[in-house]
């Protein structure tokens, strides 16, 4: 053990006359624990709100999607899809068509994205099409008239819909007669009932398969609005997309789901910055109490650091006294601090005590996913913060002239 660290230590803990700065060490500790625990468990939770809604959102599309810049390109080039699945990277595709309807039952009327798709692949695809509520999606390929529906669980509650309720759709694109205009109407049943959480999806986003799509919107036979893929890293979309681009031919692009998402993700990570930012400030508070600690106690250890200077200390080495003992006392709130941010964290994810409203949030209990990164960074910020305000009171401490300390004692 160095000389200098072992004489912060036993200044630490050793007894002191005053114990008025007992009072402001433990205080400075106390206030870089909770600024740190702090710290762990708000940005545990936004985490678990980013996750959660990045799953929500790539549970109703695709990682990425292959789009035409021709209203009629996937008629021309049917051998696109053959190229999509042969880039590597892409682990699924199915085709889709996009469109918006109106959708009447009864005496309620709602506007509805219309989502053409595959019965059999898109599930491979979507993943909440693959733990729908209530149905099924194989009964979209029926071959019944009239053709099936899948309904989002806020829309079937708001039109009072079941499983069986027969509906209509009427589409923009109607046809022309010798009466005038008239919008194109079809008949369906309710087959299959959804339930993403995010309220913008189940209450208005209906998915047909692709043969109904084109029926109501009077499409022909081949055509479609896109295909949607999925990737083997989630992370790594844009990098498929880009080698998508590059081989599918000048009549496509393809888009992946961070470029489509881009507002909404960048508005979160600001507000992670902004958060951190903010709850910093309660470790900074915390280490101006660690400057009063050492102010103090500099005052207090005048006598001794003469002493100490005039049997050979050096400045440096009383700076380094001083400064060590701020780390330690950031160090002992860190640890502090994780333990109970830490703590809490676990408890919030193992027992979900603290609920939340469905009807406001797209989960009933607070989310925490604590990353290793995020704790890293959360403890050298807190240490680096500490450090920082020991220069001052060590530089004061190491400036002191033994004569001039001693002269009244």
């Amino acid at each position: 053990m160095s000389f200098e660290f072992f004489v912060a230590r036993r200044y630490l803990f050793s007894k002191r006359k005053q114990a008025f700065i007992y009072v402001i060490s433990l205080m400075s500790v106390l206030g870089v624990a909770l600024g740190v625990a702090a710290l762990v468990i708000v940005l545990g939770v936004y985490n678990g709100l980013t996750t959660d809604m990045r799953e929500k959102i790539l549970g109703a599309n695709a990682h990425g999607m292959v789009l035409s810049t021709l209203p009629d390109g996937f008629a021309l080039d049917p051998g696109v899809m053959d190229k999509v699945l042969a880039t590597p990277g892409v682990t699924g595709a199915t085709p889709f068509i996009y469109s918006e309807v109106m959708l009447s039952a009864g005496t309620g009327v709602k506007g509805l994205i219309l989502r053409g798709i595959d019965p059999v692949q898109a599930p491979k695809v979507l993943s909440m099409l693959q733990t729908i509520k209530r149905g099924s999606v194989e009964d979209l390929a029926r071959a019944d008239t009239p053709p099936g529906i899948i309904l989002g669980e806020e829309l079937t509650k708001r039109l009072g819909l079941a499983l069986g309720s027969r509906i209509n759709l009427l589409s923009p694109s109607g046809q022309r007669s010798t009466s005038g205009f008239q919008p194109r109407i079809r008949p369906f049943v309710v087959v299959g009932i959804f339930k993403t959480g995010m309220y913008e999806y189940d209450s208005s986003l209906a998915f047909l398969s692709l043969d109904a799509s084109r029926d109501l919107l009077g499409m022909p036979k081949d055509y479609l609005s896109g295909i949607e893929i999925t990737v083997a890293d989630l992370f790594k979309a844009d990098e498929v997309t880009a080698a998508l681009n590059s081989t599918i031919g000048h009549r496509f692009y393809a888009r992946s789901w961070m470029d489509m998402n881009a507002n909404l993700f960048a508005a979160l990570k600001l507000e992670k910055i902004g958060m951190f930012i903010l709850l910093a400030m309660v470790v900074l508070i915390g280490s101006f109490s660690i400057v009063a600690t050492l102010v103090m106690l500099v005052m207090e250890k005048t006598r001794d650091i003469a002493v100490m200077m005039s049997m050979g200390a050096t400045r440096g080495m009383i700076r380094r006294i001083f400064m060590y003992q701020g780390v330690i006392i950031g160090l002992v709130g860190t640890l502090l601090g994780y333990a109970l941010g830490l703590g809490v964290g676990f408890l919030l994810k193992k027992y979900q005590f603290i609920k939340l409203p469905e009807n406001v949030y797209t989960l009933d209990h607070l989310p925490i996913i604590i990353t290793v990164s995020d704790v890293l960074i959360i403890g050298a910020a807190a240490m680096i913060l500490c450090f920082l305000s020991t220069l001052y009171p060590a530089r004061q401490a190491s400036r002191l002239k033994p004569a001039e300390a001693l002269r009244y004692e």
